[in-house]
This record gives structure tokens, sequence and C-alpha cells, in this order.
């Protein structure tokens, strides 16, 4: 956040907006008047480009929005008991109103203040209409940018366009299809914009963001503006991050559920609109071209992984898979290395430690200190974590054993999933707590437990490190532990490319662009990890493939928010088995001591079985959430969401 806020304000010009534009209703009601003169504040590009940082200033951190936070709303996870008020689980239970009360949310926020560098200061609803206007009053000022080069005048046009169409995107994805403001409303008059169609909003973002890439450059650092603020510019919008969201908005555009409607349901989930899905692929072939030959900063990090205690190799390197969303003794590098390619600020980062850290273990006699908030991965979702050979572990062929289920799954598996008998903690214990260091996660084991253990038979260890306990000290200030979530990384890409190719050619399908099929984009994932290829059983059939997809989609991207939207564009939010949320049980066989002799993964089992903690009884209604009451109430054409 520093790089940003700091560099291009330094000639003292610090443009702040009327505070408590934090509704639709209050934020359309504002008059131009009610910025600094235009001609200070758009005359030259340090004085535009610090008008502009106060955007990226809004942009939520959905990890650090509040003391516990929730952003994974789909069947992916569980909170423990004392977590039922935050919205994972008021999504479980139908009530979607609960994004408006600020229940551990980044969607919104009463108390949004846009100056704020404080992490709870900003939510998604609450700042987009106030970005979006600050888009809009930029672009009708352009003209005034009289002192500037060609280069500087297309950065602050190209950012313009960009966060205009992002900000719309973001909400778009949760409440559909809403008026498109591009321009500056006057104020005092009557209200009448429309709601449009989703794929009508996709239209408008969509040209909005052909622009910005048009505009835009791939690397700030590369450019003579750039270079002004050398090594400071990584979170600045440039031209992938415009050609990713260009095709996102366009593959979100072509899904089931913006082609044919929440009304058909899931037999409609391979039902996909080919001609934007052939615009999203190629977009993504654009950017991913880009990137395989070498003219981006963007690459697949590494997966420098093989011991499943220290997220280390054997060799001792510090894994840099994991640096995409956490850091350790860097001394607080923002995560996301060579991956990330749209983020925010990340502000107070020890605060982190305090916060998010501190909510994916167990907190069983205080091994991990702090609120007593746990995030529990789904027994049903880890199932989508096939085997180390890539294929899903009902496939007759996998070779997967239920006497042995930890044994020889995808290596993401061992990365991201703490299972039972694993080694939770390294550190020199009491000897009291000694039946601790070895995860019990079998039924009826010394951490499961729906108050302060495990509800499911997993922990998460894939955003934060299990160090991150009262021994380890992972999250001590000496250990500068860094935590953030992305909104859009390079791997995100490659599932999209090549869900979008597939939605139009199978395994088989390929943009113009780009030289890689739908297949080949999938395997080069699975080629970064170690895990086996996309079998031919599962190339032949259009739709075994898309599945195919879906499932790589959910390992690479497990707990990071995707979940729910995937789920919903999808039309599967509704169906069967992706309604229902279950444990692992199964009876441990072996003896501690042969965890202490032996690797976890080779443990025997008896009794693996799945049971059903709970099914969401969602209607046609759930495909989309409320709109805020007072926001439908101001004029009949901005109305509500059915069935709310």
């Amino acid at each position: 956040m520093k790089n940003i806020h700091k560099t291009l304000l330094k000639s003292g010009v610090l443009f702040i907006m009327l505070l408590g534009l934090f509704s639709c209703e209050e934020y359309l009601d504002k008059a131009p008047e009610s910025i600094v003169s235009e001609e200070v504040a758009f005359s030259n590009f340090t004085n535009f480009q610090g008008y502009i940082e106060e955007i990226y200033n809004c942009i939520p951190d959905k990890e650090k929005k509040y003391w516990t936070t929730s952003w994974n709303w789909g069947d992916d996870e569980l909170f423990n008991l004392e977590g039922s008020w935050h919205m994972t689980n008021q999504v479980d239970i139908g009530n979607f109103w609960a994004w408006q009360n600020n229940a551990g949310t980044w969607l919104d926020d009463d108390n949004a203040n846009p100056t704020s560098t404080n992490k709870f200061d900003h939510g998604l609803w609450a700042h987009a209409w106030y970005c979006i206007r600050k888009a809009n009053m930029g672009l009708e000022n352009l003209d005034l940018l009289t002192v500037a080069t060609q280069e500087e005048r297309d950065f602050i046009e190209g950012q313009l366009y960009f966060f205009r169409a992002w900000w719309h995107f973001e909400m778009m994805q949760y409440f559909g299809g809403l008026p498109y403001i591009d321009q500056v409303l006057p104020s005092g008059e009557k209200l009448t914009l429309p709601r449009l169609s989703y794929q009508e909003c996709a239209d408008k973002a969509g040209a909005d963001l052909r622009k910005a890439a048009n505009l835009l450059p791939i690397d700030w650092d590369e450019t003579t503006v750039g270079k002004n603020t050398l090594g400071k510019n990584q979170l600045r919008a440039n031209k992938i991050m415009a050609l990713g969201y260009l095709g996102k908005n366009y593959l979100w555009a072509a899904s089931p559920l913006m082609k044919n409607g929440a009304e058909t349901g899931g037999a409609n989930t391979y039902n996909y609109d080919e001609d934007y899905a052939r615009k999203a692929a190629e977009a993504f072939g654009e950017l991913l071209s880009l990137v395989e030959s070498g003219q981006t900063q963007y690459s697949l990090v590494d997966f420098d992984y093989d011991d499943i205690y220290n997220h280390k190799k054997a060799s001792g390197v510090e894994s840099k898979y994991s640096d995409m969303f956490y850091t350790t003794g860097q001394n607080w590098l923002m995560p996301g290395s060579t991956e990330a390619i749209f983020r925010g600020p990340s502000t107070d980062y020890n605060g982190s430690n305090w916060n998010t850290t501190k909510t994916f273990g167990p907190k069983v006699k205080g091994l991990v200190e702090h609120d007593n908030i746990i995030h529990h991965p789904t027994a049903n979702y880890v199932k989508n974590y096939g085997m180390a050979n890539g294929l899903p572990l009902d496939d007759p062929e996998s070779g997967f054993d239920p006497e042995y289920p930890f044994k020889d799954r995808d290596p993401r598996f061992y990365h991201d999933i703490v299972f039972d008998g694993f080694k939770y903690v390294n550190a020199t214990m009491p000897a009291d707590m000694e039946y601790l260091r070895y995860t019990g996660l079998a039924t009826n084991g010394t951490m499961r437990n729906p108050a302060d253990g495990s509800r499911t038979g997993y922990l998460i260890q894939k955003l934060v490190p299990h160090t991150a306990n009262k021994y380890d000290g992972a999250y001590n200030w000496s250990y500068n532990l860094h935590t953030y979530l992305p909104y859009m990384r390079l791997g995100d890409i490659y599932t999209m490319y090549a869900e979008a190719c597939a939605a139009f050619g199978g395994a088989s399908g390929k943009a113009s662009n780009f030289s890689k099929t739908a297949e080949e984009a999938i395997n080069t994932l699975r080629d970064r990890c170690g895990a086996g290829h996309v079998a031919a059983s599962y190339t032949a059939s259009r739709e075994k493939f898309i599945d195919e997809v879906r499932r790589e989609r959910a390992v690479e991207l497990s707990f990071e928010g995707f979940r729910f939207n995937d789920l919903q564009r999808w039309l599967l939010l509704t169906e069967y088995p992706y309604n229902v949320k279950t444990s692992q049980e199964f009876d441990r066989v072996e003896n501690l001591e042969f965890f202490e002799n032996n690797d976890p993964r080779d443990a025997r089992v008896a009794n693996f079985r799945e049971e059903v903690i709970l099914t969401r009884q969602f209607g046609v209604k759930h495909y989309w959430f409320p709109l805020k009451i007072e926001d439908v109430s101001m004029y009949p054409e901005f109305g509500q969401n059915p069935g709310w």
C-alpha cells in the first residue's frame, strides 16, 4: 500500500471527495462541486494520478477485512460452531441478506472511508459507486490534462477505463445486471437508469476493458512514466490486468447462468454462449501469448515443495508456491510472487497475524491462540483433489484405496490440506501437550470436535502455514508473516482459458492467438505441480472434459474465494452434490509410534466414509444476492432481484 499511496502524492495534493458516499443513492446524489477544483486536480500527471490513487486505496482486502473474516461461500468451507454468525454460515442457511450486516465479509461496510488506510474501512458495495463516479469524472476532465506527455495521458485514461469496468464487474458477480454508469450523473435530476441484463453490462464493461488494455503498458517499470516510481508499480493497473478481466468478464457472460437464466436449473450446466466464450478465449489467448513469450513480468511460480511439515523442499529451499499466499522472513514482502496479477493494497502487515493467521488451526488446549474461529475444508470439497496420476478419486482406474486414502494424491493436496497424523507442531512442547503434536483428525480424534477442533476431518494450510501455532510461533512479529489473497493470478487465467475454449471446442478448443488447446492449458498447471495429465477418457467428451476443467479449477484455486461464483454461474449452486457439506469419518488403525516414524501419507485407516453435516436448501432466488432495500426504493427502474 505504501508503494501505491505515497509515491505519486508527493506534490501534497490529496483529493478527498466528501466522505459518506457509501450507498448507491448517496453516490448518485453528489454534485461535481463537492470536489477540489478541477483545474488543480487534473492539470498534470502527478496531480491526476494522485486523484486515481484513492481508487486503489478502496480495493477491499478479503482476508483482513474484519478480525475474523469470511470469503468462501460455496461448498468448500465450514466454520466451527462459534463462527455461525459469519457469512459462510449465513449463506448455508439461505440468509443472503447477511452481506449487508457486516457478517465478517468484504462486500459491505457501513463505516467505509475511501481515504482510510485501515483494512477494516473498505467494502465492495460501499466503495464501488464512489469509485465509478471518480472514474467518470476523471474521463470527463481529460481535456484539462494539459501538462502531460502522450504516454502519461494514455496511462491516466487507461486506469480510469479499467477501474470503471472493474468495480462494475465485481458487483455484477453477486447482484447480476445493474445500471452501467458511464457518465457523471448531474445532481438533483430524477433517476431513471434501468438495470441492464447481465450480458448488456458485460458488453459495456468489455468495451472499457478493451480500451484499457490498448492504453496501458505491460509493465510500468519499463516505461518513462513508471521509472519515476521504479520498483513500486506492481499494483498499478496494466495491460495484463485489463486483458485478464476482459476475458473473465466475457467468460462470465458466456456462463450457463447468464445465458440461460436461473430458472432453467442444472440441466443447462454445459450450455454456454459460444460467442462470448470465443471472445473470452481470445482475450485470455492474447494474455497468455505475451506471458509465455517472456514479454511480461508474470510467470507460473515453481512448485518447490516436498516436505509437508515445513512447506520446503528437501534441500531447504523456501517454497515459492506458498509465496503466492503468504510470506515469512522476507521483511513483510507482500505475497503474490511472479503469479499474482491483480491485488489491492495490504496494510497493517502484522495485524494479519492476530486475525487471519489464527483462524485456520485447531484451538484445542490453546494450540492456536486468539479468537475461537476456524476455517474448515469440507470433505466433499477435498474429494476434488484427485490422485497423483491425474485421475479423479471415483475413477475406477485412479488407484484410490479407501484403506490408504492419503496416499499418492495430487501433490497440491499435501500442500493445501492437513490430514490425520500430520505433524502439526515442530517445536518443543510441554510433556502434557505432546499428544497434540500429531493431528488427531479421525472420528473421535484429539482434534475432532465442532467447538475448537475440526468438524470435517481436515484443516487448511494453503493460505496460512500450520506453524502459525503457539509453539512454532510463526505468527510472532519476528517471523514477518504477511498474508494476502490476490483477486486474480496466472493459474486462474489458465483454468479460465481452458473453460472458455472447452465451451465451444471441447478439449481441442483453442484461441486463434495462442498455441495451446484447452487440454494443454490444464496440463500446464498439472506439469507445474507434478500431477498427471488429463486422461484420454476425459477428452473425447466435451461434457466430461468440462467436468475435469471445473475440478482442476476447484483444486488450483481452492479457498481463494472463487467457488461460490463458479457454482453460481455453472447453475450448480442448487444441485446435488454441490448443495451439501460433509465430514470425513474413519477409524485410525495406526498407533502414535507409526506417525513418529513414518509418513502420514502411508497410514492405513478403517471405515473410511462421508457423513452429511448440512444440506443447503437453495431455490432459484439464491443465484443472486438481494440488493439493499434503500437502493431499490430510489426509483422503479432500479428493481430488486427476483424472490427477494
